[in-house]
Parts: C-alpha cells; sequence; structure tokens
C-alpha cells in the first residue's frame, strides 16, 4: 500500500470547510450559556453558584446520552463514506430511541425533584432553594436537546454543517431577548429571576429544533431519512450497533460519574471558589466551541476516509489533528488567560473569585492542552471503529488517580481550592503518553463498511512495514 500523503495546507483547507460552522455554532451554544451567566450575575454571586451547580446536573445528563450520539457519529461518518443509505437510516433510529429514554428519564427527574438532584452536588441549602426552579423548568427542554443533537449529528456527518449554525444563531437570539425581559422583568413581565433565565433557555431550545427539523426536510442530500428503515432495523445490526456504542457509553456515563465526583468536592468548597468554577466552565466552554468544532471535522473525516477504504488517509489525518487541535487549545486558553480580569469581570465575581479564576485559567492554560489532545485522539479511535481501547484507558486513570486524588485533596485534607482544581487533571499525563504510542500503531483503523474491510489487510502490513522501518529512512524515501 501505497501511503497517501496530505499537505498541511490541503489538511487545514479541509478542516475549516468542516470545523468552521461546527465551531461557530459550539461558540454560539457556549455564548448562549454565558449570557444566562452574565445577566444572572448582576443578581450576584450566589445566583451565579446556583447555576453553575445546575450546569453540573446538565453535564451529567450530557455524559449520559453522549456515548449513543459518538457512536452515532462513527456509523453515519463510515456509511456517508460507503454512501450506504440503509445503514444511516437504523442507526438514526436505533439512536433516537436510546436517547430519548435517557432523556426523558432526566427530565422527570428534574421536573419532580430538582432538590434532590441539586442536594446531590452540594450541601449549600441557600443554593438549593435558588437553583431549584432553574433545573425544574430546564428539566422541560432535556427530550428537545438531545433529538436536536441527533440531527445535527446526522447534517454534520453528511456534511451539511451550515444549517446548524443558523439555527444556533436563531436559538441565541431568543435566549438573549427573553433572558432581558424575564430575568429583569422588562415591559410588564413578571420578574423572574433565576427561572426567567431557565424559560429562555427552553424556548431557544424549542426554537432549535424546530429550525434543524424543517432544515433537514428541505435541505437537499443523496442520503433520506425513511421512518421504515430508520425503525426496520435488523437484529444483526442492532448488535453491531450495540457492540460499537456501548463502550462508548459506559466511557461517558463512567467519566460523568467521575466528573460528578469531582463536582461535589468543588460543591463544598467556599461559594466564591463555586462561583469561579461556574465562571471558569463558561470559559471553558468558550475553548470547546472551537476544539469541538475541530473534532467534530476529524471524526468526520476519519470516519468518511475509513468506511470508503482510503485507511492510510485516515491514518495521516488522525495523526495531523492530534498535533492541530491542542495547538489551536493553547492558543485561545493562552487569549482568555491574557484577558482574564474583563472577562471574568463580567460574571460579577468577587475579589476572592477572581484571583481564583485567574489561576484556575493558568494551570488549565497546560492541562487542558493536553486534555484535548487526548480527547482528539480518542475521538479519532472510535471514528475508526476502535471504541474499547480509550473508554478503558480514560476511565481507569479517572478512578484510579484524578478521583480519589481531587477527593482526598477537598474532602479529606481540606486543601487550598487551587490545589484541589489542580489535581482535577493529573491523569492527563499518563493518558497523553499511553495515547501517543497506541495513535502511532494504527490499531484503532477497525472499518465496519465492506470497503474498508477490504483495505485493512493491506493497511495492517503497511503499517508493520512503516513501523519496521527507522523514521529518517521513511522521510527520505517519501521526499523522493
Amino acid at each position: 500500500m501505497s501511503e497517501e500523503k496530505i499537505t498541511w495546507s490541503s489538511f487545514l483547507k479541509l478542516m475549516m470547510t468542516i470545523a468552521l460552522p461546527v465551531a461557530l455554532q459550539n461558540l454560539l451554544s457556549t455564548t448562549a450559556g454565558m449570557v444566562d451567566t452574565i445577566m444572572i450575575g448582576s443578581m450576584g454571586e450566589l445566583a451565579v453558584a446556583a447555576v453553575g451547580i445546575c450546569s453540573q446536573i446538565s453535564s451529567l445528563f450530557f455524559s449520559c446520552y453522549w456515548g449513543f450520539a459518538g457512536g452515532a457519529m462513527l456509523f453515519f461518518a463510515q456509511y456517508w463514506g460507503a454512501k450506504n443509505e440503509r445503514g444511516i437510516n437504523q442507526t438514526f433510529g436505533v439512536t433516537f430511541l436510546f436517547m430519548t429514554i435517557v432523556g426523558a428519564a432526566f427530565s422527570v427527574t428534574a421536573i419532580t425533584n430538582p432538590e434532590f438532584m441539586l442536594g446531590i452536588y452540594t450541601d449549600k441549602e441557600h443554593i438549593i432553594q435558588m437553583g431549584a426552579p432553574y433545573i425544574r423548568i430546564v428539566g422541560f427542554a432535556y427530550p428537545l436537546q438531545v433529538f436536536a443533537v441527533l440531527v445535527s449529528f446526522f447534517m454534520r456527518a453528511t456534511e451539511r454543517v451550515k444549517a446548524p449554525l443558523f439555527c444556533s444563531i436563531a436559538s441565541l437570539a431568543v435566549n438573549f431577548v427573553l433572558n432581558w425581559v424575564l430575568i429583569y422583568g422588562r415591559f410588564g413581565a413578571p420578574k423572574m429571576g433565576v427561572a426567567g433565565a431557565a424559560v429562555g433557555t427552553l424556548a431557544s431550545g424549542m426554537v432549535n429544533l424546530l429550525l434543524l427539523v424543517i432544515f433537514l426536510l428541505v435541505s437537499k442530500c443523496e442520503i433520506r431519512l425513511r421512518l421504515r428503515e430508520m425503525f426496520g432495523f435488523q437484529k444483526e445490526f442492532l448488535g453491531a450497533y450495540l457492540s460499537k456504542c456501548l463502550p462508548i457509553l459506559a466511557n461517558e456515563m463512567l467519566y460523568g460519574v467521575g466528573q460528578m465526583v469531582i463536582n461535589i468536592v468543588i460543591g463544598h468548597q467556599d461559594e466564591s471558589a463555586i462561583a469561579a468554577m461556574a465562571a471558569f466552565r463558561v470559559c471553558e466552554g468558550f475553548v470547546y466551541a472551537f476544539f469541538g468544532g475541530l473534532s467534530n471535522a476529524a471524526s468526520v473525516i476519519i470516519g468518511k476516509e475509513v468506511g470508503s477504504g482510503h485507511l492510510t488517509k485516515a491514518y495521516n489525518y488522525c495523526r495531523k489533528s492530534s498535533l492541530f487541535c491542542p495547538m489551536v487549545t493553547f492558543g485561545v486558553v493562552g487569549i482568555i488567560t491574557l484577558f482574564n480580569r474583563p472577562i471574568l469581570g463580567l460574571f460579577g465575581l468577587g475579589a476572592a473569585a477572581m484571583e481564583y479564576g485567574k489561576y484556575m485559567l493558568l494551570i488549565y492554560l497546560v492541562f487542558g492542552t493536553m486534555r484535548t489532545c487526548n480527547y482528539i485522539m480518542n475521538e479519532s479511535y472510535r471514528a475508526g471503529g476502535e471504541a474499547v481501547f480509550g473508554t478503558v484507558l480514560e476511565v481507569s486513570c479517572l478512578f484510579a488517580i484524578s478521583v480519589p486524588a481531587t477527593w482526598i485533596a477537598g474532602m479529606a485534607l481540606h486543601l487550598p481550592f487551587l490545589v484541589v482544581f489542580a489535581f482535577v487533571y493529573t491523569d492527563e499525563i499518563i493518558r497523553l503518553l499511553v495515547e501517543t504510542r497506541y495513535t502511532a500503531s494504527g490499531r484503532w483503523v477497525k472499518p465496519v463498511t465492506e470497503q474498508g474491510l477490504r483495505a485493512l489487510p493491506e493497511f495492517r502490513e503497511w503499517i508493520n512495514t512503516r513501523r519496521s522501518v527507522p523514521r529518517g529512512i521513511r522521510q527520505n524515501s517519501s521526499s523522493s
């Protein structure tokens, strides 16, 4: 097998074609969260802390359905590369059923017993009482969110990335206007405070989903969704789907549980630390807006190449992505850190919380870059068909290193908050070393399409030859 070389210029051009609209969409979604927090910030640090705790519940919800979404992206991308319409329809139908179950479970719990959910994360009763109305209203948006994510992933995988961007712009505008009216009681509306921000979030979610469905129905694509094929899936397909999705689901759910334990530790710190964490999460969301777009683009590109049988191209895209994406992360975090005072000042934080936020960003500048490098490699494995290795590595490192270290530092030793925060990222170094080696091995390329499977033996032979030849000789032969 001859190596299918990819230049940096062609790589960046392709990445930006797919990544830029997705990054802008993610940025708008993050901005919506930031608008909530900034507007609530005028009501005081306590309100910011309450909304921050509520966002941790939404993060756990995200972790519980993201495994199915990640598995769907794997199949969507590879079937798109093979132009397999039936496979894409079956993937959509199965994923819709599982994600709806998760959305309904969280929705019912949030609506009927929000105090219970908030009480898991913090022992501060005044924060629970302020956050309960918010999470009860947002609970109605959870089923809408999972369907919107599924439709967005389907459209991204089929390279229709502009429509989700337009939908996010519209939903952000709705969120901003309703927040302004309902939080402060403008135009004779009731002054709802935190609950007003939740109503804005719910309404914007409804607008986003409605517009996505409209775009889905009217946009042109050679792959069409058909109800008969969506819900007429065969047992063989369901088995193949679950074999790929369950490891990802286990990864995301266990990761969510681990993060929940870490957030419980944070929720038992002082109120300034909790408020600083809420502001930091929004800043982290901005970083993910750029990085998430790149990650989605890489998954689509790699999955498409694996599905169509161009395995060396997928391998080379993965290697370039694992270098480029962390560089973007470092640059974005560096800019936020440089302007930390005006950015953090938007959240109505006190002096202690502002100081916490500044040093949290400095810590994240180093460890966040490592985290995104690990993330992009794990996402590449999934797009290539390998869903187990990254799961085992991430979960084992999280529960063997980060979770116990953070718990001991915060709950047993009662160390300063910034020390506790730094322990959150202690597993990233080990993961980076292991995943870098595994990426180079190419063992994560595991196609699910006929085209990919036919090309696999030749690809493995190419990898073995590549590993047996010294790097300097490979470079000389490639340039000649």
